[in-house]
């Protein structure tokens, strides 16, 4: 697997570590490892910028969704700093995450990451969300 390809790779992991971390220090710290200090989060409810911005969107989405954890569905693609992949929301305790079979929220987003591979911007896109979200 070439340099780059892992490079993706490896911010991807840590972007989902800090969606699916529980604990407040254990989000602070995954935040501070995935993203740039003055990195941003933007979808079409948030758009934020540094660390502390970010723990709350983070933290605001677990509330909202009890149970449930960030997963990558397909493969990690990108080119030079900007990479795209797919994602899910799917019920930790396995099973169904809803009654329609599929997971309450869905979508991709697009990182751009810093020359150290952290996380400087995301763009968050919804493919599925339940009404009102």
């Amino acid at each position: 697997m070439p340099a780059s390809t892992d490079r993706y790779r490896i911010a991807v992991a840590r972007y989902f570590e800090a969606w699916n971390a529980r604990e407040p220090e254990a989000l602070a710290r995954a935040v501070a490892t995935a993203w740039n200090p003055l990195g941003g989060y933007t979808d079409l409810l948030a758009d934020v910028h540094g660390h502390e911005g970010i723990v709350a969107v983070v933290a605001a989405a677990q509330a909202r969704f009890p149970g449930f954890a960030f997963r990558l569905t397909g493969s990690v693609d990108g080119h030079h700093d900007t990479a795209r992949f797919s994602w899910e929301l799917v019920s930790e305790t396995g099973g169904t995450p809803s009654e329609e079979g599929s997971a309450p929220l869905a979508g991709f987003d697009v990182i751009t990451l810093d020359p150290e591979g952290r996380i400087w911007s995301v763009l968050g896109f919804l493919d599925r969300a339940p009404t009102g979200a």
